[in-house]
């Protein structure tokens, strides 16, 4: 009984890698905004597809991914939007308050 637990974890934890190591989705490349106090804000091979509302203070996007991204005004991904093709980067002025990666 005692060596089936053991193995039981084991296994379980391999199938929960296997899960997790699956294909998913990047904008492969680097996402680069400025935050508060002219700050420099970076993540790298973003998710596509799902809107990401911005924590703080966001302004002058700046595409270095393969794919075009949305800048929304506003969190969930609504209000005025600004497209900005891969490698690119959006006017230093534009602030924005969620962004949208590889948009279909």
């Amino acid at each position: 009984m005692r060596f089936s637990r053991p193995l039981a974890a084991v296994l379980g934890g391999l199938a929960l890698t296997a899960i997790a190591v699956g294909p998913a989705a990047a904008a492969d490349g680097t996402f680069v905004w400025v935050g508060p106090k002219g700050k420099a804000y970076a993540v790298e091979n973003p998710p596509e597809r799902r809107c990401l509302d911005m924590a703080q203070e966001a302004r002058a996007p700046q595409n270095s991914t393969k794919k075009a991204l949305v800048v929304y005004g506003k969190k969930k991904c609504k209000g005025t939007a600004l497209r900005v093709a891969a490698g690119h980067s959006a006017p230093a002025g534009t602030h924005f308050a969620s962004v949208v990666f590889n948009p279909r």
